[in-house]
Formats: structure tokens, sequence, C-alpha cells
């Protein structure tokens, strides 16, 4: 999918120090970041217990690739990310912000690229852990992960993929017995999103037998 026609995911993202109105996510600002000649991945792992009114999930990991990709320009960084993506079965539905209040999604699990600036995001619901992102790092939230963002630069700019036939909603409140039920089964695919098979998935998130 071209980057013209996707979905804005954050279309009542606010910026910080904003006067309360929303703006769509482009690269209009801080439009070039530093160029790394050799991306050198490293992978943190974060396994969530459910957490206040958020469910996380007990048994597949939050994974955090930093320096995933080696950073060029912001729309040169954002199109590396949503061809690896969809190369390996996780295709690309928008690119915007991350919203500043918790939230989770019960229907899908999400990988986040980011493409530009930096953040400080919070996962596992309030007073979760609080972890720094910036470009050229990708994160992989199961399905039910809490997440948002605390605070981030005016450049930042993430590409929001998902497994193919799922697509994202929006939940701020504690799960029913019919969400809990379907973030269980969810199927995710036997792909990474940036390694393809055998991948940095395939080491952590185990199927249920």
């Amino acid at each position: 999918m071209a980057a013209g026609q996707m979905a804005r995911h954050g279309s009542r993202f606010k910026r910080e120090k904003n006067d309360g109105g929303t703006m769509d996510r482009d690269c209009r600002f801080g439009a070039f970041t530093p160029i790394i000649k050799e991306a050198r991945v490293q992978v943190e792992t974060y396994l969530l217990a459910e957490h206040d009114w958020v469910p996380n999930n007990g048994r597949l990991p939050v994974i955090l690739y930093r320096r995933a990709i080696a950073p060029a320009s912001c729309d040169e960084t954002a199109h590396v990310f949503e061809e690896a993506f969809a190369r390996h079965g996780w295709p690309a539905q928008w690119r915007d912000g991350i919203y500043d209040y918790h939230h989770y999604h019960s229907t899908a699990h999400e990988v986040l690229g980011i493409a530009a600036g930096t953040a400080l995001l919070m996962i596992g619901g309030p007073g979760g852990r609080e972890i720094e992102v910036s470009a050229g790092d990708a994160l992989l939230l199961p399905t039910g992960t809490g997440h948002c963002a605390l605070r981030s630069s005016e450049d930042f700019l993430v590409v929001g993929g998902y497994p193919e036939g799922q697509h994202w909603d929006i939940c701020r409140a504690a799960p029913d017995e019919e969400a809990r039920e379907r973030m269980t089964t969810l199927p995710f695919p036997a792909s990474d999103p940036l390694d393809g098979p055998g991948g940095t998935l395939n080491d952590h998130w185990k199927a249920p037998l």
C-alpha cells in the first residue's frame, strides 16, 4: 500500500505544547535524521503481566529492536520499514505518532517502526515501564499490551504494521470475557516483521500447543 493511501492512525493524536488541536503526521518536521552506516540490532524483551485495567500479554513478550535499520531521511526510513513489514506478512496500515493516552488492541498484534525523531513511551499501562525509542528502532507489541507516548519530539513519526487480515481497535477499559478469548486465540505470522522466517519473533513468540 502506498504511503499516500494509508489511513491516519493518530488523527486524534495531540502534540506536546500545542493549542489543543490535532494534526496528521508526515515528514514535514525535521525531514532528515543522521545516517548510521552500520545498524547493529540489540533486542530487548519484556513479558508483562496484567496490570490495573490493562490485560497485557502474559505469554508473548514485547520485543524492542534497537537500531533495527540504519535511519536515513524520514521518508526513506519509513519506506524501508513499510517494505520490510509487507515482505514478511505485517503490512503497514498507517504513518503517524502514538496516542498520548493508555490503550491496547484486542484485535491485532502490532509492530511500530520509528521512522524519525525520539519519544518516551510507557508500556504495560498506568505506572508501567518507560522505554525510550528513536529513529531506526522497532517495537513489537502482542495483543493486549498497554502503550502510550509520554512525550515525543516534533519530528516523531511511526509506521504501524499488523499481521495480514488483522485490523487494530482502541481499548481504554478492562476487557470483557469475549475480548479476553479473542486475544488468547489471536494468531500471529510465523515470520518476524523485520527478519522474516527464523527471525527474532520465532525465538520469543511460541504458538500454544
